[in-house]
């Protein structure tokens, strides 16, 4: 017995739906890939599922945006708005622009010259390096001038910190002067006032004083 047809509605069951959707969508993608091989066809097949994630295929031999384009034209459909439109001119424009300057920017450097074959060119790129030239100059005479200015700064201040240092330093020697010579003469003057106080203690020791005889007995004997 052959399989019975299967009903094409939403499958409630989320298990089931997510099953369903991977297997199916990558035999999508297969056919897909087997047309564009097999029929040398430009293919491009883009898929959201139900969470929002995104799945793409697009033929090695072109782009979406080029299949997108081509649709566009052959169906006559607008797929952008005048907005897009409007943006999609200033991005071709600021390509050329950028293309433009890449090539200018060879110019100065002095490659692809050859491409340049009016006199007028030659000039113009002569006088746009002499102007970026006199530029770079003026640009290394005011950083010397500021490197200059800053070692005029560092030398004052080493002069500075030699001139404090060196004040520091006689100061220094001036109160180590001064603290010996007021020691000095605390000094004399405590050695000068023991001497005062010493010599009225001599003639009171011996006013004090007994002789004492020798031999007790010679009392005795007179």
């Amino acid at each position: 017995m052959g399989r019975g047809k299967i009903e094409i509605k939403r499958i409630e069951n989320t298990s089931n739906r997510q099953v369903t959707y991977s297997k199916r969508r990558n035999g999508l993608i297969k056919k897909a890939k087997e047309i564009s091989v097999l029929c040398d066809a430009h293919v491009s097949v883009v898929i959201f599922a139900s969470t929002g994630k995104m799945h793409e295929y697009c033929s090695p031999s072109t782009t979406l945006v080029d299949i997108l384009e081509r649709y566009h034209k052959h169906s006559g459909k607008k797929l952008w708005d005048a907005k897009h439109e409007n943006l999609s001119s200033e991005i071709d424009r600021i390509k050329k622009e950028n293309d433009s300057m890449q090539i200018e920017l060879r110019h100065l450097r002095g490659e692809d010259i050859t491409s340049l074959h009016g006199h007028k060119e030659l000039m113009a790129l002569e006088e746009a390096l002499e102007t970026g030239l006199a530029s770079i100059r003026d640009r290394e005479m005011e950083l010397f001038k500021g490197m200059k200015k800053n070692e005029r700064m560092l030398e004052d201040d080493n002069r500075r910190l030699q001139c404090m240092l060196h004040q520091q330093g006689i100061d220094m020697e001036g109160g180590d002067m001064e603290n010996g010579y007021h020691h000095q003469h605390q000094h004399q003057h405590h050695h000068h006032h023991q001497v005062r106080e010493y010599q009225p203690q001599m003639p009171f020791a011996f006013h004090n004083l007994q002789i004492q005889p020798i031999q007790p007995n010679l009392q005795e004997r007179f």
